[in-house]
């Protein structure tokens, strides 16, 4: 059974962090499920291949800690639609292990 979320309007498939990634880019976010069964965003990240970033990224062992438990994953090909999506997730949702990215939008640490 595939499972699909939605963040700003955009399709994620989910998966586990150990499933076969393929070869190809997109936005991925580190979730866990709040008390209240709803995903929680901890990291919001993009890359060139999911094969590649996604088994060995170092944000996955302190978003386990902070709950994690799936990545939700979508394919975006074009780099500059990627940069576009990443900087609107993390402004819009605020991930805890995101804070290079909030310092450098303004957004501020909190």
């Amino acid at each position: 059974m595939v499972i699909q979320s939605a963040w700003l309007g955009h399709a994620f498939t989910v998966h586990p962090h150990s499933a076969g990634w393929n070869n190809v880019s997109g936005i991925y976010i580190f979730c866990g499920v709040s008390p209240q069964n709803r995903w929680v965003p901890l990291y919001i990240g993009q890359t060139d291949s999911f094969r590649t970033r996604i088994p060995q990224h170092e944000q996955w062992r302190p978003a386990v800690r902070l709950g994690a438990t799936h990545v939700h994953a979508a394919a975006v090909p074009l780099s500059a639609i990627r940069d576009a999506l990443e900087q609107k997730l993390i402004a819009a949702f605020q991930p805890r292990l995101n804070t290079h990215h909030k310092a450098m939008m303004g957004i501020g640490l909190r």
